[in-house]
């Protein structure tokens, strides 16, 4: 037994009267052939339609006092998938390469076409969904909804239970929503944004999505597995919105593996527009011998994830701030060493001596340069310390880095009027002299700077510390990195970030801090709406970047509260160290109010035949029924025992339940049965998350 539309139901019956013309013998509808009489305008067939008074309602139009047939949009209600044995899930047609609407093998020219760019899909993202949601290949509770059927789904919606949690303290309810506060989102995510989008439109720096892959797994506590054309429309649906959040400044990163990235890079020219790419980031995060996939499949392992970054606007955007690597110096000399290659930080100054003033001169903008000759100076090599204080060399550099060096014989418009000057003014060759000036370009533009020269050559001291950075107490040479960066040890204890376990899935803060530093700076804004184990919220949190999170499982809801109180009161893993993290700073924690998403839950918990028929009689009392669904021929079937199992059962109770109604939209918070659902604190909460002024006047 199907759940029909009324609509769908007399279309039917229009078609059985002509016999076998439009079936298979088995009873599936000859679409084409519809389609190719509705073309030829077949005088039977469209009478036969017109003749039905819901159809002829439905699909015809008047202009000019002129009747007009609708039929493409007739032809549309053809493409419900196995026609009406999934009334709510459209046909999926193949995506295919197309040009001037034909496919690649009639055409040269080339353009990747989606079937159905009106259409929105959302996902229910809980094991519970997928296993009784249509299609077993669309394991997320997928529903694609054709644009004329959304009427109210992206209307903003009312925010429940908002709680700020801060140091030191336990969860406070909270009637206001500031500018500075941090925010937490419980609800489909997809929803959830388009009530963000009122307050936060045009104000988001950076946002990061790490979406379901697409891979075919379920050891993802997200079902990561859909067709490709659910996929990239639930993609397209999300990327549409994130558009409108991003200031123009901001930029969005997408964290996928080989699956779809591809196609995600095409959706994304499309919906981004081609000339806002920036860059695709390989990150490689297993060695072979760790990575899944390969062997009995004739593939080769994988072991990489892409990032793939555009612009809100690539002409307003600025430039990324500069991300490096680091390794540990004495891990790189050694490395180094037995590949043959050169380290040249092999000298110390470990005592720069008295500074004699010799005399000053000019660079070509007419600054002056003070010059100094070094006595009672100490330079020793790094072997020589070794053996000296008996330390390793990491010991070495880790104690005596700051001041180790090499020379230099640098192409500088300033060391020639250098050479020149000392030679003038001193009687002596020079052994080791210094400078001091202000540079009025470069790092240290604007703040007086000290250079060293050493020999008659005047080689100048390139420093140790300035390619650098002492971390957890150790010398790391740093390195400025490109589009291939190395996260394989940031993974090995990913589990413990956070004090949470999460063991699949879970992104390590190192990762995100790279991009989150890259992309934004300090009080400005990052948006993640999978949010997971809360990864990015804590890496933002310590980073002092203010953020807002959207997630909808309960079990990573509970997880991302307990992760970020935890980061709240200062724990000390992931980049805990790095940034000297002492705890601190809040974040407002609120939930979309559930209308029909409770009964989505409920019958996806229901245990046996009575509790879900018991939840299906309140349904028909106080939920939002599609208005498609004829109830009377739903319950003649399960009188007929059409539905015999739970699973059946359940399968077409949420097939029934209106999806524009999945949470109380704003509009009707001021009716009296919606107002008794929430407290007078969540009331005050709501009016100061819309109200204009609080929004800037948008």
């Amino acid at each position: 037994m199907v759940v029909e539309s009324k609509a769908m139901d007399h279309i039917r019956k229009v078609l059985e009267l002509f016999g076998d013309k439009y079936f298979t013998k088995t009873g599936a509808l000859k679409r084409n052939r519809v389609i190719g009489d509705l073309d030829n305008y077949d005088k039977d067939l469209m009478t036969a339609i017109l003749k039905d008074n819901l159809l002829h309602e439905t699909y015809t139009s008047k202009i000019a006092d002129v009747e007009i047939f609708e039929i493409n949009k007739f032809v549309d209600m053809l493409r419900y998938k196995e026609y009406w044995e999934d009334s709510f899930t459209k046909y999926n047609n193949k995506i295919g390469l197309t040009a001037g609407g034909k496919y690649i093998d009639d055409s040269s020219d080339v353009v990747l076409d989606f079937p159905y760019k009106d259409c929105v899909l959302k996902a229910g993202m809980t094991k519970e969904d997928v296993e009784h949601s249509g299609d077993a290949k669309e394991l997320f509770l997928n529903e694609t909804l054709a644009k004329p059927e959304i009427d109210e789904l992206f209307e903003p919606k009312i925010f429940s239970n908002a709680t700020k949690y801060s140091k030191n303290g336990g969860g406070v309810r909270v009637s206001y929503i500031s500018d500075d506060d941090n925010l937490i989102i419980k609800g489909n995510n997809l929803i959830a944004l388009y009530s963000l989008e009122k307050r936060f439109a045009g104000k988001v720096k950076l946002i990061y999505l790490d979406p379901p892959y697409n891979t075919g797994t379920d050891s993802f506590l997200y079902n990561d597995r859909f067709n490709q054309a659910s996929w990239l429309t639930f993609m397209k649906n999300r990327l549409e919105i994130c558009k409108n959040m991003l200031s123009d400044e901001g930029h969005i990163v997408i964290q996928t593996d080989d699956t779809e990235q591809a196609y995600l890079k095409v959706l994304m020219d499309e919906i981004f527009k081609k000339e806002n790419y920036v860059n695709t980031i390989s990150v490689l995060f297993k060695n072979i011998a760790g990575a899944s996939g390969g062997g009995e499949d004739k593939r080769l392992k994988k072991n990489i994830e892409y990032l793939t970054i555009y612009a809100k606007n690539y002409s307003f955007s600025n430039p990324f701030n500069d991300v490096y690597d680091y390794k540990q110096v004495g891990k790189l000399v050694q490395e180094m060493r037995e590949n043959g290659i050169s380290w040249k930080y092999t000298s110390v100054l470990v005592n720069p001596g008295q500074a004699i003033y010799i005399g000053s001169t000019t660079d070509g903008a007419g600054n002056e340069i003070k010059l100094y000759r070094r006595e009672n100076y100490k330079i020793k090599s790094i072997s020589s310390l070794m053996k000296e204080e008996n330390l390793s060399e990491q010991d070495v550099y880790d104690k005596y880095g700051v001041n180790a060096f090499q020379t230099a014989m640098p192409q500088s418009s300033i060391r020639p009027t250098i050479m020149k000057k000392y030679k003038e003014i001193s009687n002596k060759p020079n052994e080791l002299m210094s400078i001091r000036y202000i540079p009025r370009t470069g790092r240290n533009k604007g703040k007086e700077y000290e250079q060293f020269y050493k020999g008659e050559n005047f080689r100048l001291f390139a420093w140790l510390k300035d390619v650098a950075v002492m971390k957890k107490r150790h010398l790391y040479k740093t390195e400025k990195q490109g589009t291939f960066w190395n996260f394989v040890g940031a993974t090995k204890n990913v589990n413990k970030e956070g004090q949470v376990s999460f063991s699949n899935g879970k992104k390590p803060e190192e990762l995100l801090s790279r991009i989150i530093k890259m992309a934004t700076n300090e009080n400005e804004l990052v948006l993640d709406m999978f949010l997971g184990s809360g990864s990015t919220s804590a890496t933002a949190l310590k980073l002092n970047r203010r953020f807002i999170g959207v997630e909808q499982i309960d079990h990573q809801i509970n997880l991302i509260k307990k992760r970020m109180t935890n980061v709240i009161n200062g724990e000390k893993n992931g980049i805990s160290e790095a940034v000297n993290w002492q705890g601190g700073g809040s974040f407002i924690y609120a939930e979309l109010l559930e209308k029909n998403q409770g009964y989505l839950r409920a019958i996806q918990n229901a245990t046996d035949m009575d509790k879900l028929m018991s939840i299906y009689s309140r349904m028909k009392q106080n939920g939002d029924i599609d208005f498609r669904v004829d109830l009377d021929k739903f319950e003649a079937s399960l009188k007929a025992g059409e539905l015999p199992t739970l699973d059946e059962r359940k399968k077409e109770l949420i097939k029934i339940i209106d999806k524009n109604q999945l949470y109380y939209n704003y509009s009707d918070i001021d009716d009296g049965d919606v107002r008794n659902l929430i407290s007078a604190t969540d009331y005050k909460f709501n009016k100061s998350f819309y109200s204009s002024n609080e929004m800037g006047g948008k």
